[in-house]
């Protein structure tokens, strides 16, 4: 089976231009298929503040009424997305710019309210249309991926890119030998967060459930490992997270 690599990253490395550069500059350098997924939400975080907009998070989670939707939709479906899309173009590389909403590629539904929460305009997957995808994959198009999705219905929903990354490597598992790829600021999962090089090398289920435990495992890496995690049981090759600057995947913690 062919391979593809599926390469997710988080807003703080999209939102630094110095980063950005060398990141787009490495995925340019990965050989055969594949597919970015972007996040960007301090970016989304910023412009909310500048035009009067509270933003409310809840785990990590951001909570998105109707007037958080439309600055996310700006500012991933535009301001990011565009912005990456002609970077990549400038690398030589034959991007095309995507949210789910586009050919119908990822849809969810609005999440009901959990834990008595209800967090407004943010969705969860229901379908991932790998064949799509994987046709454009086969004319040499780099699809790249901003973190939103629709309902089926004409609603646009804020949805988290390292699920969409996640459901995207899925869907393409039944067409390709994927690795996916986390890309962020730190070197990889780290045993001490005051101890940069503390990477933890592999982590499976059974490790995973006693770092949540211990507390090695907190916050927001939790629904990443929990994601990587869901990607290794559909069929995904491989799951790596690892530091932006190591986006060869020779680095980093692997998910098994």
């Amino acid at each position: 089976m062919n391979s593809i690599t599926v390469v997710k990253v988080g807003g703080a490395v999209v939102e630094d231009d110095a980063q950005l550069t060398d990141l787009l500059k490495d995925f340019s350098a990965i050989e055969g298929r594949k597919v970015l997924i972007h996040g960007g939400g301090r970016k989304a975080t910023k412009l909310a503040e500048k035009l009067g907009i509270e933003t409310n998070m809840v785990n990590g989670r951001r909570i998105t009424g109707k007037d958080m939707l439309d600055v996310v939709t700006m500012v991933y479906g535009g301001l990011i997305n565009k912005t990456v899309v002609a970077r990549l173009q400038a690398c030589g590389m034959n991007a095309l710019g995507l949210t789910g909403a586009d050919m119908g590629i990822i849809r969810s539904r609005k999440r009901p309210l959990k834990d008595g929460i209800d967090y407004g305009f943010v969705g969860d997957v229901e379908n991932t249309d790998g064949k799509t995808l994987s046709m454009l994959v086969e004319t040499g198009i780099i699809p790249v991926i901003a973190p939103l999705t629709h309902d089926g219905n004409g609603n646009i929903l804020n949805t988290n890119a390292d699920t969409i990354a996640a459901e995207t490597a899925k869907a393409l598992a039944r067409h390709y030998d994927v690795t996916l790829i986390y890309c962020f600021e730190k070197k990889g999962v780290l045993y001490n967060p005051d101890d940069e090089d503390s990477v933890i090398p592999v982590i499976t289920r059974e490790d995973f459930h006693k770092f949540v435990e211990d507390g090695t495992v907190a916050g927001g890496m939790i629904p990443k490992i929990e994601n990587a995690l869901s990607a290794i049981d559909c069929g995904v090759k491989e799951v790596i997270i690892t530091l932006a600057k190591a986006i060869d995947g020779k680095h980093g913690t692997v998910i098994r």
